[in-house]
């Protein structure tokens, strides 16, 4: 791997790469190029050739990559080689909706523990897994060797939850909540603002009927 800071964005890109690569080993397909999948992604292939580079020398010139070889590769960089277990705070909607996909997760990171603070939800099952009170944080976080915690709770509590799994020990976290959380620097937050993305769609809607007017 190269020395120099790798950026976000090549980082979001690993996913997409590994997704369609496992599309395309189920199908028994044994090498890709970056055209095929720049093509199949809808991206430069110049930019994915770049990403990967970044990592490494997969690709063999004429022939293209090595589907299975990718496939180990990214899930080493993306650290998928090993169990990352992972807690969920906010037994809610969403919550439950996100402990359910996780039947469908192929790759060794599995939401392991359940928490929220609503005595009501305390001791339900969601998928095998049973909600536990907020208190539980610290000891189910080193039992479990929990490093990852996702937020679904109010906006209100997002802080406060995300204080608690930083002094569990946690070291990033999915934040859910449409507020910025303030986290220690060696903590990673990422946000999923469903809020913000459905309103920047917006945008777009009349963007055709404007070029046909200017036109």
């Amino acid at each position: 791997m190269k020395s120099e800071k790798i950026s976000d964005a090549v980082v979001r890109r690993m996913p997409i790469y590994l997704r369609y690569l496992n599309e395309l080993h189920s199908r028994d397909v044994a090498t890709v190029s970056s055209q095929e999948l720049g093509q199949n992604l809808d991206l430069n292939p110049a930019q994915i050739r770049k990403d990967l580079a970044y990592f490494g020398d997969f690709g063999r010139k004429g022939i293209g990559y090595d589907v299975a070889y990718l496939i180990e590769k990214i899930r080493q960089i993306l650290n998928l080689d090993q169990q990352i277990s992972v807690a969920l705070v906010g037994a809610g909607n969403l919550g439950q909706a996100l402990s359910n996909y996780n039947m469908y997760l192929k790759d060794n990171m599995k939401i392991v523990a359940l928490f929220d603070i609503a005595s009501a939800k305390i001791g339900t099952k969601i998928n095998n897994l049973t909600v536990q009170p907020i208190e539980e944080l610290p000891k189910m976080v080193k039992d479990l060797n929990i490093r990852i915690g996702i937020i679904t709770v109010p906006d209100r509590e997002a802080q406060r939850v995300a204080d608690q799994l930083v002094e569990a020990g946690i070291q990033a976290i999915l934040n859910f909540a449409p507020i910025i959380l303030k986290t220690p620097s060696d903590v990673r937050v990422h946000a999923a603002d469903f809020t913000t993305d459905l309103l920047s769609l917006a945008y777009y809607l009349d963007q055709g009927k404007e070029t046909l007017n200017e036109s």
